[in-house]
């Protein structure tokens, strides 16, 4: 199960490679566009887009690999069994914050769908085409706060230590 949840990490870390690769172009058309004269409405748009796609989709991975900004400083000076509870404390507030924030956003990409709610640019995009890679990201996330509970129960090293990510 372990190699098929970090595949699916892998992924969604391919796709925010790919939504860079798309801002980039987004915002490189936009500045040609301004030095030609041409007329490309909503690149902008499509530059945010993509930027919170590569921002949410990354999550899951950063979080497993431990590049999130952690507790680290804090952890690393108390003695073990304030250590211990205080790993326990985030992992289950993070899960928890973690599955809030991701029933939301398939709330809200959901409620865009039905009701056709388009972006407000001129490129009038339906919005739940854009926040699925949120939801993605954020029902990664709480899969990657699952993952990292499960490691602590078989009590493997977490993220909140220095050791490297598992490749397994």
């Amino acid at each position: 199960m372990d190699k098929l949840v970090l595949n699916f990490f892998r992924l969604l870390l391919a796709l925010a490679c790919v939504a860079m690769v798309a801002a980039f172009a987004a915002v490189s058309l936009s500045v040609l566009s301004r030095l030609f004269g041409w007329d490309l409405p909503g690149l902008d748009a499509y530059a945010g887009y993509a930027i919170a796609a590569a921002l949410f989709l990354a999550l899951p991975s950063t979080l497993v690999r431990g590049e999130h900004i952690r507790v680290t400083l804090v952890l690393d000076r108390l003695p073990p069994v304030a250590r211990h509870a205080l790993e326990w404390w985030c992992l289950l507030a993070g899960l928890a914050l973690s599955l809030y924030i991701a029933w939301y956003a398939v709330q809200l990409a959901w409620i865009s769908h039905t009701t056709h709610d388009v972006s407000p640019s001129a490129d009038a995009t339906p919005l739940w085409l854009p926040q699925i890679a949120m939801v993605l990201g954020c029902l990664g996330l709480a899969l990657a706060f699952v993952q990292a509970l499960w490691w602590r129960l078989q009590g493997r090293e977490l993220i909140a230590s220095h050791a490297a990510a598992p490749t397994e």
